[in-house]
């Protein structure tokens, strides 16, 4: 299994994300919606990839959340 860091951003009227490690983004107007899309997004460009015989790449984002009072 793999897994890729996406990252979300809350703008006034909606949502969006984007991949640091895949040319991807996702907007919608709930943060669920965004991650739905997000979702479907990648594995569009996943199969994509398959199609045409290349691999996907390998991640190379991690994340943490770091909380200050």
């Amino acid at each position: 299994m793999t897994r890729f860091v996406v990252i979300l951003e809350k703008g006034k009227r909606n949502w969006s994300a984007y991949c640091p490690d895949l040319p991807v983004i996702a907007t919608g107007r709930t943060r669920d919606s965004t991650l739905r899309r997000m979702a479907a997004a990648i594995r569009f460009h996943l199969d994509g990839l398959a199609e045409d015989g290349r691999k996907a790449p390998k991640p190379r984002s991690d994340a943490e959340v770091l909380v200050f009072a």
